[in-house]
């Protein structure tokens, strides 16, 4: 049976029993990875998955089943029926009907069309280079490239089709590098149309492990502080979920019912845009059309992030961001590529008018030490000490603490250095008045 003579056979079963609607959410995907390791191949994996999950509305509740075997449409019907009469209250969450979609162009990544053979050898080549770059690299921990490939498709009775492809490629490498008894690792990664470019990432893997090299404490106090990329991003990415709408409406955002507040400083767009080029997409989770919108424009809240549901309660347009994870995972609120808007000003420069501070350019912890309700974190952090604007050594071996919507508040200026590291979420470099930090 094909995936469509299923979809019209179970439309036409629900409606004949009763439903009110009926909607059918489809995901395949097909990934690959290798991993290098002395020069061998360590890990090798190919998989492919599908699955469908199926969607009634019966009096006002909604019930849902879920199937990796495209046959039995009846079954999974009346299953999700069984469901839906389980629920004790009505559920209030609409279906998306008929829509015109934006044209949405996905650029071929650097690794499309590449045979395994010749993805293997990627791997083994930027292993290589990596342990070439700097004789102080005693190994390569990780060494991985990859690819990956999915399908979505959500129809529903009332008229809904939407379809769409998706690809990505990618490379990383994490060296173990030692001098002395001191031993540090550093990451490189490498996306999209430069997924490919295993030399730029073997040298940045190891400048990184090697910057780290001779790094202390310093002394405990309030620093200014530049917010190194890579780590601005990850502390943003930790916060997301304080613009959900979901989790506003739960009470668990301090951004509820605050759009039209300063929240931040005047320099900072908060832009989430699902047309940009590392992951574009023209509708959501639920078939929504996509659009392009700003939480936060010159500091104030603009809007959160909604999907259908809560746009009703809240009396909005849904924003867009209806997010799931796989087609057997729940429907949420998600960002499409959310990023900070990047300024003018370089990094080499924002070293400069940081004058006297530190560099952060890694966080750790953040999986326990970031509460997204009060916006509060405490994070152990490395980098580097800044005298006069030049960097002077590495640091260590410190923490720092704060709460996320004073540290946009006391951003003074926004790095040009945007850079999306495996995430969808990212944010150039940030320089900030002060930040709380733990050391000696």
């Amino acid at each position: 049976m094909t995936l469509q003579e299923f979809r019209e056979k179970a439309f036409a079963f629900a409606l004949a029993q009763g439903c009110d609607a009926a909607e059918t959410y489809y995901a395949a995907g097909r990934s690959f990875t290798v991993n290098a390791q002395g020069g061998e191949i360590d890990r090798y994996k190919v998989s492919r998955k599908a699955g469908l999950s199926l969607r009634v509305q019966v009096d006002g509740r909604d019930g849902y089943a879920y199937t990796e075997a495209i046959e039995a449409p009846e079954q999974l019907v009346l299953r999700a029926m069984d469901n839906a009469r389980c629920i004790e209250t009505v559920d209030e969450h609409p279906m998306q009907g008929r829509c015109v979609y934006e044209a949405v162009e996905q650029t071929p990544h650097a690794l499309s069309g590449a045979t395994e053979e010749r993805k293997i050898a990627l791997a083994l080549a930027l292993e290589r280079k990596t342990l070439a770059a700097d004789p102080r690299i005693r190994r390569v921990v990780y060494c991985q490239v990859g690819t990956a490939e999915g399908h979505v498709e959500i129809h529903n009775t009332r008229g809904l089709a939407a379809v769409r492809d998706e690809n990505d490629g990618y490379c990383y490498v994490v060296p173990l590098i030692a001098e002395g008894d001191e031993v540090k690792t550093g990451f490189a990664l490498r996306l999209g149309r430069e997924a490919a470019q295993i030399t730029a990432c073997a040298r940045e893997a190891a400048k990184n492990a090697a910057e780290q090299l001779g790094a202390s404490p310093v002394a405990s106090g309030e620093y200014r502080v530049l917010l190194r990329a890579e780590a601005a991003s990850d502390l943003l990415e930790s916060f997301v979920p304080m613009f959900s709408a979901d989790e506003a409406q739960k009470g668990c955002s301090l951004l509820a019912n605050r759009e039209g507040e300063t929240i931040a400083a005047p320099a900072v767009d908060i832009v989430d845009d699902p047309f940009h080029p590392i992951a574009p997409r023209a509708f959501d989770g639920e078939g929504t059309p996509c659009v392009r919108k700003t939480l936060v424009e010159r500091g104030v809240l603009k809007t959160l992030l909604h999907n259908l549901k809560t746009a009703q309660k809240a009396g909005v347009q849904s924003t867009g961001n209806a997010q799931r994870a796989s087609a057997a995972a729940p429907l949420g609120v998600g960002p499409t590529v959310l990023y900070v808007s990047p300024g003018r000003t370089g990094y080499a420069n924002l070293v400069r008018k940081l004058g006297d501070g530190l560099v952060i350019a890694s966080l750790e912890g953040l999986h326990a030490g970031v509460d997204t309700i009060s916006g509060d974190f405490s994070l152990k952090a490395s980098g580097f000490l800044v005298r006069q604007g030049k960097i002077e050594r590495p640091v260590s071996q410190i923490t720092v603490a704060g709460n996320f919507l004073k540290l946009l508040s006391d951003t003074e200026a926004v790095g040009s250095d945007l850079k999306f590291r495996g995430s969808p979420v990212a944010s150039p470099s940030l320089l900030l008045r002060g930040l709380m930090v733990a050391g000696e």
